[in-house]
């Protein structure tokens, strides 16, 4: 009862109280084993029952991982989760709390297929595939340059300014139609109608459906997001759209024939809903169906075989499982999902009619056809005929390869085009971000709801765009100029409280002018600030805050109805709660979120350098570096444009032999050269070493000479997804990565810190990070993943883990630092917990082996039309 905690000694019994637990064995002692495990992890000689994990302790959230993962190698107690560390922080009330926990009543859901472990792939058909892709990529480059250098030709000659310009719409309009309509072409030649399926990767059929994915997300209508014409393209791929459809997300769905969107339904950005995912070394194709009048949040994932019913709600940072359904008229968040009361769509309707979406899409396409091509084609004909006679080099792109007057002009023409950009773009195209939005801001007011697709929403959406330009926020992110330039664009940052990293590399808004942190509060990567609610006829712009003091972990995004205040942690993808009171002095985990402690003692040893003078010092030197910083990448990135007009100045108006033969390998050239020439500087800034394990100030060197290698371009990679040759590439940045590893766009973060085993499956969006900036303290620790391994669709696996062989991740997963996961183990949920006491078998285990059958009536060696492979 009450009184002095009861201390637990090392190695001496415990008194049960209460009934003894059944599930600890006759004679044992939950309270015991907690004890003893927690003291071995701790490195203590004793351990109170009601001391504190955290605040007498003085555990942190990597300390307890590795005591919930010592109990469950035990198996002689009941499993601990993460969640139930936080929920009872102590030895007494942690065995109290899991003896008398009653399961939360779940929504029924189909069973999940058995799952098994892929067995070791073919290295020939993964030679194979790898050669072929390579061979697809090579005749579809040199298609387009074909095109492109004949028809550039054909605008040059073209005499006069007004000329050029209708040539350029004529030829530019002609290759943007070809470009739009190819994908949609190839996609019904080379696959018919998507059915429900499942094959093997680097086989024949999965080549047919990586030519189709990369060519139906290589589409020129994909920058049409948010318009109607990017509904029309859906369907014409296939998709069931129904009427006054709203889709932000610019991941565009692959297999289309298999989803379903009923009328009225809106989709927020950053969400996936593929219909396809990779599991296990295989491709599983399947349904994604949404009624009438549904609300899908941002950053959720819709797996295969999930559906929504009319009128459903799914929130922001949540995601539905394969095999989950939303019922009619429900409302649903969290990872995994769970029923709420919470109402997401807090904007009226409007009148929008078809002839006002019609005429927003017809406008966009006009303005495309009439101005942004003939731009793009205009600034080429400047920069490739023009400029060499402005500087007096005429005639540079013919004179011989081995000629010195062609290095000469190549020089000369790089610095033309460097001065270009990097004075144009970066002076005038500030000083544009600056004015020009604000003064489109002046046509909105905030919280009054306007009609989609007019005037208005044209201007909201420029806003987005303009003030979203990535070169800037990757120019000053991690730097105290960051914080300036986002004052610039319009943030409310007054007493923002320069600690040299308040933002990343990449923070995301809607409209800066209504965006606003408190003193002090310092953003990881991946912030998304919402200050925009949309319905599928209407629109209002709210302002969105964050508190003082706060820590923004990655991925968050961020609602304008957040009920958070001061002195807040909001861990990676955690969801901000929109209900309750107003959490101040807390830490946030997890979808749905729940509390946590704030800071605990470990995290705190180099508050010493955040305040005073030791601050302004050590920020005064982190302010020089991150200069000579800025000014290394911008260096690099013009070394790049220099080369990059070198090759294409060796096949501008050349149409000999070995023109005809670089256009063929142009796009190849400079794809190619891109990656081994970023993964050189990469290299180069780590001196060829690998990283190390650390814990360090955000004030020490080496933690400045860690965000250097962020500042590193890595787009590049997306083009490289699905095929062997991104395997090769992370090998040579220091991955140590397996044999026949399919990564369809995973991204780790510390690349030498990684290590993934042979014939693992890497999902889109999912990413290894080996890394936490908490606060003022930065942490590094190496991750494993084993063979086999499976991480789903955004799924994130935090430092410190330990994936084993022929385990799975399911999708939108946060698996947290220092987690062990056992081999052949199925984990899911923000935070990830293990989702079956069984184990899915391994595809070597004696006894017999369950087979994957296709569905009845369908054989998987039929290749007429309406079939898959």
């Amino acid at each position: 009862m009450l009184g002095e905690p009861a201390e637990v000694p090392v190695g001496d019994p415990v008194e049960s109280s209460g009934c003894p637990d059944s599930r600890t064995g006759p004679g044992s002692s939950a309270e015991k084993i907690f004890a003893e495990v927690l003291a071995g992890v701790l490195g203590a000689e004793r351990v109170l029952r009601d001391d504190h994990f955290f605040d007498d302790l003085g555990a942190d959230s990597m300390v307890m991982a590795r005591f919930c993962a010592r109990i469950r190698k035990r198996g002689d107690t009941a499993s601990v989760s993460m969640k139930d560390i936080y929920r009872y922080p102590t030895v007494r009330s942690l065995a109290a709390g899991l003896r008398d926990a009653v399961p939360a009543p779940v929504v029924p859901a189909p069973a999940p297929e058995p799952s098994e472990v892929a067995p070791p792939g073919s290295t020939f058909r993964y030679a194979l595939c790898g050669a072929m892709q390579f061979l697809a990529f090579l005749g579809y480059s040199y298609l387009g340059a074909f095109a492109t250098v004949r028809g550039y030709g054909w605008v040059s000659d073209g005499a006069g300014p007004a000329r050029v310009y209708w040539r350029a719409v004529v030829f530019g309009g002609a290759e943007f139609v070809g470009l739009c309509a190819f994908p949609v072409a190839a996609k019904w030649i080379l696959v018919g109608r998507w059915k429900p399926d499942e094959f093997p990767v680097w086989g024949p059929a999965y080549l047919r459906f990586w030519a189709v994915k990369v060519l139906v997300r290589a589409n020129p209508l994909i920058f049409f997001v948010g318009s109607p014409l990017y509904v029309l393209y859906l369907r014409a791929l296939g998709a069931r759209i129904g009427k006054n459809v709203t889709i932000l997300s610019r991941t565009v769905p692959v297999c289309t024939d298999l989803l379903t969107i009923g009328s009225g339904t809106v989709i927020r950005k950053n969400s996936f809903f593929q219909c396809y995912r990779a599991h296990a070394g295989r491709i599983q194709t399947g349904p994604v169906t949404l009624g009438r009048d549904v609300f899908v949040g941002e950053r959720t994932v819709l797996d295969i075989n999930s559906s929504m019913g009319d009128g459903a709600q799914l929130g922001h940072a949540s995601s539905l499982q394969s095999g989950e359904a939303v019922p009619d008229g429900q409302r649903w968040h969290g990872s995994p999902a769970q029923r709420t009361d919470l109402d997401h769509l807090g904007v009226t309707p409007a009148r929008c009619g078809t002839l006002r979406r019609a005429g927003f899409g017809l406008l966009g396409l006009l303005k495309a056809l009439f101005l942004y091509v003939p731009l793009g084609i205009g600034g080429a004909y400047i920069l490739l005929d023009e400029a060499p006679r402005l500087i007096g080099q005429g005639g540079a792109a013919v004179a011989p390869v081995t000629s010195s007057a062609f290095w000469t002009d190549t020089l000369l023409l790089s610095l033309v085009l460097s001065l270009f950009l990097f004075v144009g773009f970066v002076v005038v195209g500030l000083a544009v971000l600056i004015t020009v939005p604000r003064l489109l801001h002046l046509l909105i007011r905030p919280e009054k709801t306007y009609p989609l697709y007019g005037f208005r929403y044209a201007a909201h959406r420029a806003i987005a765009r303009m003030t979203n330009t990535k070169f800037f926020v990757w120019l000053f992110g991690d730097s105290s100029y960051i914080v300036h330039y986002l004052q610039c664009l319009g943030y409310s940052l007054s007493r923002a409280g320069q600690t040299g990293s308040n933002f990343g590399t990449d923070v995301q808004h809607e409209s800066p002018y209504l965006s606003s942190l408190g003193e002090g509060t310092m953003v990881a990567d991946g912030l998304s600030i919402m200050n925009a609610e949309y319905s599928s006829t209407s629109f209002r712009v709210l302002r969105t805050s964050i508190g003082s003091h706060n820590f923004v972990g990655n991925f968050v995004a961020y609602p304008p109805q957040g009920r958070t205040g001061g002195n807040c942690l909001l861990a990676t993808k955690v969801m901000v709660p929109l209900n309750g009171e107003v959490r101040e002095g807390v830490g946030l985990l997890g979808s749905p979120s729940f509390e946590i402690p704030r800071t605990v003692e470990r995290d705190s040893r180099f508050d010493h350098l955040r305040t005073g003078d030791e601050l302004r010092r050590h920020l005064a030197a982190k302010n020089r570096y991150n200069l000579r910083t800025m000014g290394v990448v911008l260096c690099v990135r013009w070394f790049h444009l220099f080369v990059l007009t070198l090759i294409a100045l060796v096949t501008v108006d050349r149409y000999d032999a070995l023109g005809q033969l670089l256009d063929a390998a142009f796009l190849l050239l400079t794809l190619g050269f891109t990656a081994l020439y970023f993964t050189l500087v990469e290299r180069c800034m780590t001196r060829f070493r690998p990283l190390r394990s650390q814990i360090c100030s955000i004030y020490d060197p080496s933690f400045w000479r860690r965000e250097r290698l962020w500042k590193v371009p890595d787009t590049h990679f997306d083009a490289f997804n699905g095929t062997p040759f991104k395997n090769l590439l992370w090998r040579l940045l220091g991955v140590r990565i397996g044999k026949r590893v399919f990564d369809d766009g995973c991204y780790p973060t510390e690349r030498t810190l990684t290590a993934i085993g042979d014939d693992c499956t890497l999902n889109l969006g999912s990413r290894i990070q080996c890394h936490s900036q908490e606060d003022g303290t930065f942490k590094a620790d190496h991750i494993t993943i084993g063979s086999g391994c499976t991480l789903g669709v955004g799924a994130l696996v935090h430092y410190g883990v330990t994936m084993g062989d022929g385990s799975m991740l399911a999708a939108d997963s946060f698996l947290m630092k220092g987690e062990e996961v056992p081999p052949y183990a199925q984990w899911g949920g923000n935070p990830a917990t293990q989702l079956r006491n069984g184990r899915h078998r391994p595809a070597d285990a004696p006894g017999p082996v369950p087979i994957r059958r296709p569905p009845p009536g369908r054989h998987r060696g039929n290749r007429g039309k309406g079939k898959t492979r």
